[in-house]
């Protein structure tokens, strides 16, 4: 049905169980014209058509008009929904709780950030000690009166006296660098801008590192090409025009480069990448100045980190020759890959290590759950920690000269929880505890294992209520992400229980492309075996028809930036599989994607269209901007904002268009464009409450199911 012509959306009067019997009234729902253009490339002398190519510049009035022409069109209809006000309500009650961090200690001070409930953005508190009354520190909320002004990161000094942060302003990724001094709580004058994929590394009270790209020139800077990454110097009391290059720029050319000082103060530890997937990491001794950066190791495929340091010594995390990561050991006079010991051998399952109190922490994921395991600086097991039960793990972290650290613990019905664990004996105390409007007794988490087009065993959490009925008829919400080496482990949510709490079940398979089961995982899902994670995740909706939790008329499939992609690829093979598709922020156009900001970094998972005919050919078959052939599709809602810099808005758009014509169904087809919002990171509680809202609302009227907390008002 093509989108130049009113579409006439069949509107349930809800009845719960059955949405194709329900009566019926019509609702008259226009989109927006979206004009096309007569835009052509050409791949390997293949034509390729991009019609909706002027979506792509994000600062003509032409987009801009088009936005609010299609946020019109959503609102309205989202509005009408009946139930949306009582589900808003109801997630600002289950948000309407304290939630506090982990403390850390800087000088005489003890630093953590805490939320009333429903404030935008956590508060920096500071006090002397446990039983000190707290002060507040550092206050987001007054950056800006609806909170779109977010604090990004912070740094401080070893000695607590200096405080750089970072601010990201309307959910941008280029960042401004603030300095306060601790003592006085005054500004330093040393504000930094256009700073981009970077935090702060001290190196004593003198400077720092950081790292950013050359601001473009031209076009937006929202979607305009990043190319290479720059290490700085800035001495505190300078201007930012007189920082210094350390490393990066066209003569080391590196699109992802980041800067870490060891805890003793010695070492800079250099990482250079020019994708997300493998690095070379580069040391420099900083107690010579006249030392040069060395590398340790040169192999672009491996990835290598620096967790510990021991005079000479370097300990580092590795997967090199080790698909899973292992720990090793080698000195500063001679630090490459021959002169490695282990300290941790590789085993089956991933490890990720961090340190504190003279100890590694190793982390394993044994089938996307957490094990923790404690050694010593020689690699000699000291014991396995206890964890409070079977989900995720996260913390372990801390200075050499600590005692105590702390660790949060959560799953998928366990909110996250700190604790206090002594390093010397091994014992846990509860710390911190949210109080939440929950029982997490009435739900239950199944863990099961299905197999995918091709044979392979794939794990999925099943997560619901306690006494559900497998009735076929159960509104499901089907979620992964699969690819750049990410692993979706347990956790809790607290839109999640709005979901659960009305009958929903929630479904997350741990896919290929992610890194639950190491960089096999990974690989299996990257490039021209792409088709790996859409085929697992495609196998994670029929097992759940097919077991009878739900039916394709009551799934939700979901998805955000990588995931987005997933949706719209599962979408465009599968219309039919799911009723709801809700791709968020994705990557829908394969073939141009590495065109914006740091995109091309991205190559490493996807490959692109012009490395090879071959590749080109199978970026195309499953792109989603380019499938959209005419079918009855899910009902949609696209989501992406206007500040997202990273995976840039236009991916979105186009394929809203694309999908406006191309959908013969009777279902609505919307896209949801936030303002003043970026990729995620530092939404406001509000916008959270809103967007959550807005997802649940739209999957349960179009399935033609009234929530619990509706139906006591029919």
């Amino acid at each position: 049905m093509k989108h130049l012509l009113p579409l006439v959306v069949l509107v349930v009067a809800f009845a719960c169980n059955a949405p194709k019997e329900n009566a019926q009234t019509e609702v008259n729902l226009s989109y927006p014209i979206t004009e096309k253009v007569d835009s052509i490339d050409t791949y390997f002398d293949t034509r390729v058509p991009d019609p909706y190519r002027w979506l792509e510049d994000d600062m003509s009035a032409q987009t801009a008009d088009w936005v609010k022409s299609q946020n019109e069109v959503t609102f309205s209809y989202l509005e009408n929904i009946p139930f949306r006000d009582q589900i808003k309500q109801r997630l600002k009650t289950l948000y309407d709780y304290e939630r506090v961090s982990a403390p850390n200690k800087y000088g005489d001070w003890e630093y953590f950030y805490k939320n009333d409930g429903l404030q935008n953005q956590s508060v920096l508190y500071r006090r002397k000690d446990a039983n000190a009354e707290p002060e507040v520190f550092l206050d987001p909320n007054q950056f800006s009166k609806d909170g779109t002004i977010s604090l990004a990161s912070t740094s401080f000094t070893d000695d607590g006296k200096l405080f750089g942060y970072l601010i990201s302003i309307g959910g941008s990724d280029w960042r401004k660098v603030i300095i306060m001094d601790t003592e006085t709580m005054e500004l330093v004058g040393d504000t930094l801008h256009n700073v981009k994929f970077s935090g702060l590394s001290w190196k004593g009270n003198e400077g720092f590192y950081y790292s950013s790209y050359d601001k473009p020139k031209e076009g937006s800077v929202l979607s305009a090409k990043t190319q290479y990454h720059k290490l700085y110097y800035h001495k505190l009391g300078t201007p930012q025009t007189d920082d210094k290059l350390i490393f990066g720029g066209e003569k080391q050319p590196y699109r992802y480069i980041s800067g870490s000082v060891s805890e003793d103060d010695r070492y800079l530890a250099i990482s250079a990448a020019s994708s997300t997937s493998g690095n070379v990491l580069f040391i420099k001794d900083l107690s010579n100045p006249n030392s040069k950066i060395i590398s340790v190791d040169q192999d672009m495929e491996t990835e290598e980190s620096l967790i510990a340091t021991d005079g000479e010594r370097l300990i580092l995390q590795t997967n090199t020759n080790a698909p899973n990561n292992r720990i090793v050991q080698t000195t500063i006079s001679n630090p490459t890959t021959e002169t490695w010991e282990d300290l941790i051998s590789e085993t089956e399952n991933v490890l990720s290590a961090n340190t504190g109190g003279g100890y590694i922490f190793a982390s394993y994921l044994e089938d996307a759950k957490t094990m923790i395991k404690q050694f010593d600086l020689s690699g000699q097991l000291i014991r396995d920690v206890a964890l409070p039960g079977i989900g995720s793990a996260y913390g372990f972290g801390g200075k050499m000269d600590d005692t105590e650290l702390y660790f949060t613990f959560t799953s998928f019905t366990y909110p996250s929880t700190i604790f206090k664990y002594n390093i010397g004996s091994g014992e846990s105390k509860l710390y911190e505890q949210p109080d939440i409007d929950f029982n997490p007794e009435d739900y239950v988490t199944d863990q099961i294992f299905y197999k995918s087009k091709d044979g392979t065993e794939v794990p999925m959490f099943i997560v619901y209520k306690k006494g559900l009925e497998k009735t076929g008829k159960n509104p499901t919400y089907l979620y992964a992400y699969g690819g750049f080496n990410v692993s979706l482990r347990p956790s809790f949510s607290t839109s999640r229980i709005l979901w659960l709490e009305n009958g929903g079940i929630y479904a997350q398979p741990n896919i290929r492309g992610g890194g639950e089961y190491g960089e096999e995982w990974h690989k299996a899902g990257t490039k021209m075996q792409k088709q790996n994670v859409f085929d697992d995740f495609i196998a994670a909706g029929e097992y759940l028809i097919a077991n009878g939790y739900t039916t394709s008329d009551y799934l939700a499939i979901a998805g955000g930036s990588n995931g987005g992609l997933l949706v719209g690829a599962t979408m465009t093979q599968r219309p039919k599989l799911a009723r709801v598709a809700f791709p968020a922020v994705g990557v829908m156009d394969m073939l141009r994607y590495h065109k914006f900001t740091a995109g091309a970094g991205w190559a490493s998972d996807y490959g692109t269209s012009e490395e090879s005919e071959e590749m080109f050919q199978y970026l195309l078959d499953y792109s989603p901007v380019h499938n959209l052939d005419p079918a009855d599709y899910p009902a949609t809602m696209v989501t992406t904002a206007d500040h997202d810099d990273r995976v840039v808005p236009a991916h979105s758009f186009k394929f809203a268009a694309g999908l406006q014509e191309a959908h013969t169904g009777d279902t609505p087809v919307l896209i949801r464009i936030e303002t003043d919002a970026g990729h995620g990171a530092g939404t406001p509680i509000s916008k959270s409450i809103e967007q959550a809202a807005d997802r649940y609302a739209f999957a349960w009227y179009t399935m033609g199911v009234i929530p619990e907390l509706a139906k006591k008002d029919l």
